[in-house]
């Protein structure tokens, strides 16, 4: 018979014995990575900047990787839903989470999310995207003034958007100027876009994929850029810091997987990403998008979203900004 002290030394050596096949057959894993498809979430609806960037890496990511990647998307809850979904997916590298920066530095201080930075781990960002402020072409608003004007002295505007960092500008906007405007969400850009047009909603805080073709048919106008540069086709709109308003917002977007996944799996992806990025006719299809490319290593990334969901909060709070209901 074994005694307490031999039991103890054989669930030790068993644990020991255990972990070395658990690390082996990681390893193993890690160097066929990847032998099978792969499922990339976009965490916002089909046609909108997150969704056409995305789609653009995963061509690039194919190459790199010689693997496929199928992409659809997940949409609802300001951009939360698809990365809750991966947060819960087998950690094998083979399910990527497409994050919007927001999703981490703004909306958690303004409504409940369903993860968090522990339930991820981020693999790299890959690009940003611009904002800015648009209205129908025969809106009555003519200037930036004119539209906070009309959200004064008890009357309020409603406002449409489909994720956290585009509410956060006009909110921001807002607080700054005492002005009141009421959300209204949408699944995605266009979406929003379409609430716009219809006249479901006064103004919307779009990066450019969703509105362009508008702006340029002349059914839309730029009142102004929501982000620190002007918009590069549109030269002549100043931003809002050169209104005289303190806000200014670029969004980055990176790719996350479940978080035991293993460290190897994690740096191929962050290599492909990379190489990705470095494409030239990828790089030109953000460009031609609306976004800029960018890229930024998985730990660099998210030291950036630790550092950026404080400042979000302070700014938040700072402005007032009601939680969402």
């Amino acid at each position: 018979m074994f005694n307490v002290k031999d039991k103890s030394k054989l669930g030790a050596a068993l644990a020991f014995v255990t972990g070395v096949l658990m690390t082996s057959l990681a390893l193993a894993q890690s160097a066929t990575f990847p032998d099978k498809t792969l499922n990339m979430v976009v965490n916002f609806g089909s046609g909108g900047v997150t969704d056409l960037m995305s789609r653009e890496l995963a061509r690039g990511m194919e190459a790199d990787l010689g693997a496929s990647i199928v992409v659809f998307n997940r949409a609802g809850a300001l951009g939360t839903l698809g990365p809750g979904y991966v947060a819960k997916q087998a950690a094998d590298g083979y399910t990527l989470a497409v994050v919007s920066a927001s999703v981490i530095t703004l909306t958690p201080h303004l409504m409940d999310v369903p993860f968090g930075l522990d339930d991820l781990t981020f693999v790299a960002g890959y690009g940003k995207n611009r904002f800015g402020l648009v209205v129908k072409a025969d809106s009555p608003y003519q200037t930036i003034d004119d539209l906070l004007n009309a959200a004064r002295g008890g009357k309020s505007l409603f406002f449409g958007s489909p994720s956290t960092s585009n509410s956060v500008v006009i909110f921001d906007l807002g607080s700054q100027s005492k002005s009141k405007f009421e959300l209204i969400s949408y699944k995605s850009g266009p979406d929003t876009t379409m609430g716009l047009l219809t006249g479901q909603v006064a103004v919307i805080a779009p990066n450019p994929p969703d509105v362009m073709s508008h702006l340029k048919a002349g059914t839309l106008r730029l009142l102004a850029s929501a982000s620190p540069a002007r918009w590069p086709e549109f030269p002549n709109v100043p931003t809002l810091k050169e209104s005289g308003h303190d806000v200014a917002l670029e969004a980055w977007v990176g790719i996350a997987v479940p978080k035991a996944t293993p460290g190897a799996v994690v740096a191929r992806l962050e290599k492909s990403i990379q190489a990705a990025m470095s494409q030239p006719a990828i790089a030109a299809s953000f460009l031609k998008i609306g976004a800029d490319p960018a890229f930024m290593d998985g730990k660099t990334y998210t030291e950036f979203l630790i550092k950026e969901r404080e400042v979000m909060g302070r700014l938040i709070k700072e402005s007032g900004i009601a939680r969402i209901q």
